[in-house]
């Protein structure tokens, strides 16, 4: 039977933040999620988090170690945001599940449908080794637990954010992942690259009913935040470099043909 590790990073936020509500979906549907994949599929739920994030973590998810740095360790903000970098998190699952064979990493307001586990497991299946799936905008009418179904019911528009990570566990310390942070442009892109140069067999799906996000608020990072996006996009420029001599240049140009938008560094 086919194992998986899935990590989260949670976060103690303030209630008029998204999140507030967004995270408790998100942690009972991944339960659901797992629930309905047993006997098929196995799933280990994991989180890594600052310290004073750990109270947020539900008792039946795995906690793995407390993040010990963010950006602010690795370069100067006007701003002072406690953002994670991916590679510390994607670290910690890669580390606590030994047995896992594939990783999948989300953001913590991705919610996920009863059949992720059992669907993403189908695609492996059919030769696909590296997933991007692209999550569906549902309403957000509904915010309670009790009402998740009428959550999974509802009819979605696409997204074409990335927000969800499958890979091969053993694929991981290939990864080039620099010092680019969670919660701000450049994070989904970065992850897609080495999904494209590391998988056997890569896809991105685009439509996929999967995943869903409650609304579509503004990106918050604009206003204030443009330190924040000069860095990743700077660390995710590096990240390419150290690509093209990991994967080759052949490689690079592929994922150039694959994903034109996503290489305009200025």
């Amino acid at each position: 039977m086919r194992t998986f590790a899935h990590i989260i990073n949670p976060v103690v936020v303030q209630p008029t933040s998204d999140l507030f509500l967004a995270q408790p979906i998100t942690f009972e549907t991944m339960r659901v999620a797992r629930d309905f994949a047993s006997g098929q599929v196995g799933v280990q739920l994991l989180t890594t988090q600052y310290p004073e994030d750990r109270a947020l973590v539900p008792d039946d998810f795995i906690m793995t170690p407390d993040l010990e740095r963010s950006v602010l360790d690795v370069a100067r903000f006007g701003r002072q945001r406690k953002l994670p970098l991916i590679g510390d998190i994607v670290s910690r699952m890669y580390e606590a599940a030994p047995d896992a064979e594939y990783l999948v990493y989300t953001n913590n307001d991705i919610a996920l449908m009863p059949f992720f586990y059992v669907a993403v497991n189908a695609l492996i299946e059919s030769g696909y080794d590296a997933l991007v799936i692209n999550r569906l905008v549902v309403t957000d009418d509904y915010w309670r637990l009790d009402e998740i179904p009428l959550m999974y019911a509802a009819t979605g528009r696409i997204h074409e954010g990335h927000d969800c990570f499958v890979f091969r566990r053993d694929t991981f310390r290939q990864y080039k992942l620099g010092d680019v942070c969670i919660g701000i442009p450049y994070i989904g892109r970065v992850m897609v690259w080495n999904l494209f140069c590391f998988g056997r067999n890569f896809r991105e799906f685009k439509a996929s009913h999967l995943t869903f996000h409650l609304g579509d608020p503004p990106m918050k990072w604009h206003g204030g935040g443009e330190d924040y996006v000069a860095h990743n996009k700077s660390a995710a420029g590096k990240v390419m470099r150290e690509l093209e001599g990991a994967c080759g240049p052949e490689t690079v140009k592929r994922m150039i043909a694959a994903y034109p938008h996503e290489f305009n560094y200025g």
